[in-house]
Formats: C-alpha cells, structure tokens, sequence
C-alpha cells in the first residue's frame, strides 16, 4: 500500500500546511506548474516525488520532468500531464491515446480548480487536485490524498488548505 499526496500549480510556493501532509505520505506527485525546482528540491528530501512540467515551468525543471508521466503502481495504472481537460472534454493532443489505452487514473492540473470525476466511458478516475500554491484566481488552496493497494483506489481525502 501507497499513501500518495497529490498536489499542482504550487507556482514556486511551498510551505509547512504542505509539508506536513508530504510528511504523512509515502509519495508525493506533482501536476505541473511546480514554478521553481527548490519546491521539488524541498520535497524529494523528504518522499519519493513524480512530476510533470507545466506550462508555466522553466527550462530546468522541463530538463528533470516529461510531459507526460505513465507508470504503474501497486497494480494501478497512471496519467499524469499539466494539460489534460475533463472526461468528454479532454485536450486534443491526449484525447485519441487515452481512448485507447486508458490508465485507471489520469490525472491533470492547470485550472487550479478541484475535480475529481469517474468517466465511464474509459473506466478512469479524473483527478485534478486544483493548485496549493497562491499565485492564480482560486480561493481556496488544495491538494488530494488517496491510498493505491493492489490495483484498487481508496481513502480519496480532499485537503483544503487556507485561502490564498
């Protein structure tokens, strides 16, 4: 069993509302838009972190982390990219790939606003995890939390952290 602590668009904000939910995780994934490399610098200290660049990220952290992120783990299948859209909405440039072969969770970031949806239609789990940085128009910081254990999904937490 992994505890994941998912989180985006930190937008090169870190701080111990944070940190102490990365300390409570066994892996920490990052959406994209993580800002500046020390908020991951920070992080891969302390857990096991898998990222992806966002569209706002510098040469260097685009130089540390793909695009794209597939793996699998504990039996779960995973997607993770900035820029993904929403079931019956997903972006063009991932849209013909994910109908074919389809991860059991995909999961974006970007709009810094929280969703996490079933489609059935794939058989996935959306989750976008909204952003727990300060910097953009959302009001309210957040993250998600969840546990992977022989290909199953459990224990989805949402963790509002203060306004920004």
């Amino acid at each position: 069993m992994k505890k994941i602590l998912l989180l985006s668009d930190t937008h090169s904000y870190l701080d111990d509302q944070i940190l102490k939910f990365v300390n409570q995780s066994d892996e920490v994934w990052h959406a994209g838009d993580i800002g500046a490399i020390e908020v991951i610098d920070t992080i891969s200290k302390l857990k096991t972190v898998r990222a992806v660049y966002g569209n706002i990220d510098n040469s260097v952290i685009r130089s540390e982390f793909p695009l794209d992120n597939k793996f699998t783990i504990e039996g779960v299948s995973v997607w993770i990219t900035h820029i993904g859209g929403y079931p019956n909405r997903y972006d063009y440039r991932i849209k013909e790939e994910i109908t074919k072969n389809s991860p059991k969770i995909f999961i974006s970031g970007h709009s810094h606003i929280l969703k996490v949806i079933y489609d059935k239609k794939l058989n996935l789990l959306h989750m976008n995890p909204g952003a727990a940085g300060k910097h953009g128009f959302h009001n309210i910081r957040t993250m998600l939390r969840f546990e992977v254990h022989e290909g199953d999904i459990s224990n989805l937490e949402i963790i509002e952290l203060e306004k920004r």
